[in-house]
């Protein structure tokens, strides 16, 4: 007899963020900036898997912005709905200030958004 899979702990999260690894991005520094963002999010507590951190962040294929990249989607729950924000020529310091906006709930920084 099979024993059930024991189910897999919950972190809630407040948001997600994803980075494109496309070609296109690559090629712009998205790599480097996944490593870079992977640190930064762990040393300042925002991965959802962190203490107090409540950021679920992956790598993603094309977000359909590739001349203009790196590209990062954002995704979260408000009171008015689901939210999105999404980015052009992201860098470290902008995906640092949109996982803090995640984080606290507050605005999503304007810098860089191309969905408004």
């Amino acid at each position: 007899m099979n024993s059930p899979l024991p189910k897999p702990k919950f972190f809630k999260t407040n948001g997600h963020l994803m980075l494109c690894q496309n070609n296109s991005c690559r090629q712009k520094g998205s790599d480097v900036l996944h490593l870079a963002l992977t640190r930064a999010l762990e040393q300042h507590h925002l991965m959802y898997y962190k203490s107090g951190g409540s950021i679920r962040y992956t790598v993603s294929g094309c977000l359909g912005a590739c001349s203009h990249g790196p590209v990062l989607a954002c995704y979260r729950k408000t009171e008015q709905g689901m939210e999105e924000g999404w980015y052009h020529a992201m860098t470290l310091p902008l995906a640092l200030k949109v996982a803090q906006a995640v984080q606290e709930g507050a605005a999503l920084p304007t810098d860089h958004r191309f969905d408004q």
